[in-house]
């Protein structure tokens, strides 16, 4: 696996990184260990001041932090600049509500001859977490911000095409106050898993990654019983009811399925129309989506981003090759994107079957899967045949019908009159092949943190 900075945009290798060999990673996790020994005994207010400074850092640099994002994986600037602000609010979230999240927690006993008992959060030790590319500093806040505060440490495997978007969160928190060890960046190979958790001083693993990454990780964690998260990608329904709004329905739908080139696990991935307004719907979708300006990511003007990579875009292209073979429609749309760098056209996907792969796959990119249903009932269904289970939106003026709707979805997540959105005080996570366990707030600690019973009992002994 080489670590390398590959630009989307110019195709241009940037710059690469060695891998460490097996005795540099067994000392790095030595290193973590002893730095949490100290870190666990730090004051709270010392460790969330950490996180609040490295907020106030991202924003007063803010554009240093954001051409890193645009350089390495191709997103837009001005989403780039979105990230790191919203990578400084999680910090931030952090650094006023953790001492009110690890309170310890009465529990209220029928016998008061119990004592009184309480939850204890206490830390666990060292955390290994692998991130993807796609949010190269948002998917490291939201572990790093909560487990910091709680007393953990941190040793990070980043995607290998992101290696200093790696290097600039590991430094922004050196030079925020991290003693040594306490979050500490690896270049390593997805080899060196099993011995990363195999390491007794290793206590948890935090993945997020595809269905493949997630079996292989949940079962080497199961092996050496380490707890595990994971957050494994989805392919979230856009049900648009025919009491919807339809031109806000559009424009959120265009900005759902395509922020990041469509690269994100909560994109609005199908989008799922009454009879009664499909019509409309997709005409004026597809106005939408051939709005959108490809081109240069670190121009202002751009709306669509390359893939992060070539490979990413042939995969994308062998997908929809498939489902045509299988019977779906294909319409590109929009002008032709350029023809150097990882673009792909914003393509339309209709008449997809369930004998087709296509419908039960996730695409990762700018295409949208339509489908035509009946009535209520049918996007219900349609929704929830799925493999997936992480967010899905419901757009209708019936908010009470929406929430309803909503209640019925198969998944972790569901916004009503809003693609499955992304804030530094809403958890989250997913259910079915999307994963299991959640990140952010009280959540984000419960995961990988000693939640420890204490019972003072002051009574007699029975003999």
């Amino acid at each position: 696996m080489a670590f390398q900075t590959l630009n989307p945009y110019t195709e241009e290798v940037v710059a690469t990184f060695d891998e460490l060999t097996d005795a540099q990673i067994d000392a790095v996790i030595d290193e973590a260990d002893r730095a949490f020994r100290e870190w666990k005994k730090t004051p709270l207010s010392t460790r969330t001041n950490l996180l609040a400074t490295a907020a106030q850092r991202l924003r007063d640099n803010k554009d240093h932090y954001a051409e890193i994002l645009t350089l390495e994986m191709g997103k837009v600037i001005g989403e780039a600049r979105a990230e790191v602000e919203l990578t400084a609010e999680i910090f931030d979230y952090y650094a006023k509500n953790a001492d009110r999240l690890l309170e310890p927690e009465p529990i209220p006993v029928a016998d008061p001859r119990s004592g009184r008992a309480y939850l204890s959060r206490e830390p666990l030790g060292v955390i290994y977490a692998i991130e993807p590319w796609n949010f190269p500093y948002y998917q490291l806040v939201r572990v790093a911000a909560p487990q910091l505060s709680a007393g953990n440490t941190v040793v990070l495997k980043h995607a290998s095409n992101v290696p200093q978007s790696a290097l600039a969160f590991e430094k922004l928190l050196t030079d925020s106050g991290a003693p040594k060890g306490v979050y500490t960046n690896v270049f390593v190979a997805t080899s060196t898993t099993e011995r990363i958790l195999a390491n007794p001083k290793v206590r948890g693993v935090a993945l997020t990654g595809s269905e493949r990454a997630g079996r292989s990780v949940a079962q080497l964690a199961a092996k050496h019983l380490k707890k595990s998260t994971l957050e494994l990608g989805g392919a979230d329904a856009f049900i648009v009811l025919e009491d919807a709004d339809i031109d806000k329905a559009v424009e959120w739908a265009v900005f759902g399925r395509h922020w990041n080139a469509g690269q994100v696990c909560v994109s609005s991935k199908r989008l799922i129309v009454v009879d009664a307004v499909y019509d409309e719907f997709l005409a004026k979708y597809r106005a939408g989506v051939a709005n959108l300006v490809a081109g240069d990511p670190m121009d202002p003007a751009t709306t669509l981003a390359p893939l992060s990579s070539q490979t990413a875009a042939d995969q994308l292209g062998e997908q929809v090759k498939s489902a045509i073979a299988g019977g779906a429609t294909a319409e590109e749309v929009g002008p032709a994107v350029p023809e150097k760098g990882a673009f792909f056209q914003p393509t339309i996907l209709t008449d997809i079957s369930k004998d087709n792969p296509a419908f039960y796959e996730e695409f990762f990119g700018p295409v949208s899967q339509v489908y035509r249903v009946k009535d209520e009932a049918e996007a219900i269904e349609i929704a929830n045949d799925s493999p997936f289970g992480l967010g899905g939106s419901v757009f209708t003026t019936d908010e009470a019908r929406g929430e309803r709707v909503a209640h019925q979805l198969d998944t972790g997540m569901v916004f009503v009159n809003h693609p499955t959105g992304v804030k530094a005080d809403i958890p989250f996570g997913g259910v079915k092949n999307s994963g299991y366990g959640h990140e952010l707030i009280g959540l984000g600690f419960d995961e990988f943190i000693n939640i420890k019973v204490i019972d003072v009992v002051d009574i007699d002994a029975p003999f």
